[in-house]
């Protein structure tokens, strides 16, 4: 299976998660969120075949979306107007990114991973 891993490389949770992959023989495109930072289009196609609110690709605990006070200001956007505020900046997107032919998973659960690789 042909995988993308998005991740900061600072992030703890991505090294995990990175760590994991390698552990599990898993083998993936590794980019930097920051360096190569997601498309809108990407965006739309990864929100779309993920299943999951669009909520859930925000990094809400990261810095930039408490400086520009995104939580307040969600509720009254668009769709398209969401992923245009995504591709912005990387460090808006929730990470570590999981991206497959099968599926797309944001943040770092094993046992989530582990079903969406097996599957």
């Amino acid at each position: 299976m042909e995988c993308l891993f998005i991740e900061y490389p600072k992030c703890s949770t991505c090294q995990k998660a990175k760590k994991w992959l390698q552990e599990q023989g898993v083998t993936f495109t590794d980019r930097h969120i920051k360096e190569d930072k997601p498309t809108k289009e990407e965006l739309k196609e990864w929100h779309e075949k993920s299943g999951m609110d669009i909520k859930k690709f925000f990094n809400t605990s990261g810095m930039l979306y408490k400086d520009l006070k995104i939580k307040d200001r969600l509720p009254e956007m668009s769709l398209e107007e969401k992923y245009e505020l995504l591709s912005t900046d990387g460090m808006l997107v929730k990470r570590p990114l999981l991206v497959t032919n099968k599926g797309v998973l944001t943040g770092f659960k094993p046992e989530e991973w582990e079903k969406l690789l097996k599957e």
